[in-house]
């Protein structure tokens, strides 16, 4: 008598994690690579949500109070749309406190107002508002010049260690390990006050010429793994030079690491800029950081705290929302990221779904057995192929 195996306590688990993966490959199927990695961090909510916040933030800076960009003979200025400018000084109102309130007036509060000065003024009548909002201007551009110079220094100096190995190698890690042990905060202090005064795009330019080192010990890491792949081998046969190799082949497939560690390399820039705005070795009077508001008025930190909440908040919430942002990219360009979190549904479905099917196979072998075994377990042989045929009874005449 043939009779279906009956099911184990471990096919269950089996069966979710071939669901699993089932779900995995209908997910990807016929996509490219650059299109899983943008579902993958699309679905990384915390991410989208850092990317929504960080985007408003810049789009408020830079169109509230206009922007001032001078650099050597480059100079360009725009309007905003806030009445003030951080350089205006306005008559002092309601004490130079906030005039922002959130709180309604059936809950004891003023109503919900902005006023002419949400985020109060200074001990001069500058409008923080607009201060703020410079200052986030100059943090969001060392930060990204600094990311970019960073990106691309790292980037080139791991990818031709690693591919060329030997005494190439030797040389650019012992450099490497040389900018690692120089004090970066001393380097910025020092840069700062030779370079502050020439705005923070040149402050950018010069710190991010000290925050490579990291990047390029990952990227070093990386290429030496990828060289030894298959479509290296494959490139030098078809005569590909050791530059196309290096960035037409291995350096596309390294581009998780690098974008995942330039956030990262972003996010620690801001702070760098902080501290040496706060020490008052980064941007420079006329000019403002998130750094120096908070310097310039540390003393005013018991009669006046929203001089430090604002530029604080603003500080934190950018930090925070590159990290979200990095930690999103992270997760979208691991390759052993199995499963997209919104499959969490589909897997718990399929898992109903096969323990209905076990349910179900457990009853047909039941009643199979109870049918086709006589008492004392011996029974006829029964040919359910023959019985199912047309024509055909289930018993011998």
């Amino acid at each position: 008598m043939t009779t279906e195996p009956s099911p184990k306590p471990g096919d269950a688990s089996t069966g979710v994690t071939d669901a699993e993966n089932s779900i995995e490959l209908k997910e990807v199927e016929g996509l490219s690579q650059g299109q899983i990695v943008r579902r993958r961090f699309f679905r990384h909510r915390g991410a989208v949500i850092s990317m929504i916040v960080l985007a408003f933030i810049i789009v408020l800076a830079f169109s509230a109070v206009g922007f001032d960009f001078a650099v050597f003979d480059l100079a360009i200025k725009t309007a905003g749309w806030w009445q003030w400018t951080w350089t205006a000084i306005p008559t002092p109102q309601n004490g130079g406190a906030p005039t922002l309130s959130l709180v309604p007036e059936f809950l004891g509060g003023d109503g919900i107002r902005i006023g002419d000065h949400p985020f109060g003024q200074d001990e001069i009548g500058r409008d923080i508002f607009a201060v703020v909002m410079r200052g986030t201007q100059q943090s969001v551009v060392i930060m990204v010049v600094v990311g970019l110079i960073a990106t691309a220094i790292g980037t080139v100096i791991g990818a031709i260690a690693g591919y060329y190995r030997g005494w190439v190698d030797s040389v650019l890690m012992r450099f490497t390990d040389i900018i690692i042990t120089i004090p970066l905060i001393v380097v910025g202090a020092v840069l700062g006050l030779a370079f502050g005064r020439l705005g923070a795009f040149v402050l950018a330019i010069i710190i991010g010429l000290f925050t490579w080192t990291g990047l390029a010990r990952l990227v070093r890491a990386e290429v030496l793994s990828l060289r030894e792949r298959e479509f290296v081998d494959a490139a030098r046969v078809a005569g590909a030079s050791d530059r196309r190799i290096i960035f037409k082949h291995i350096l596309p497939n390294a581009i998780g690491v690098i974008i995942v560690n330039t956030t990262l390399l972003m996010a620690a820039a801001i702070l760098l800029e902080t501290a040496l705005s706060f020490l008052g070795y980064g941007v420079q009077p006329p000019d403002t950081s998130l750094g120096r508001i908070i310097s310039e008025n540390q003393a005013a930190f018991a009669t006046r705290p929203w001089l430090f909440w604002w530029p604080g908040v603003f500080i934190i919430a950018i930090a925070l929302c590159i990290n979200f942002i990095g930690d999103g990219l992270r997760d979208a360009f691991d390759p052993r990221q199995k499963r997209l979190p919104n499959a969490r549904k589909l897997v718990k479905q399929n898992r109903e779904s096969l323990q209905r099917a076990t349910t179900a196979g457990v009853t047909r072998g039941a009643g199979f057995q109870a049918g086709g075994t006589a008492v004392g377990g011996v029974g006829p042989s029964v040919d359910t192929d023959k019985d199912d045929r047309p024509g055909r009874s289930g018993s011998s005449s």
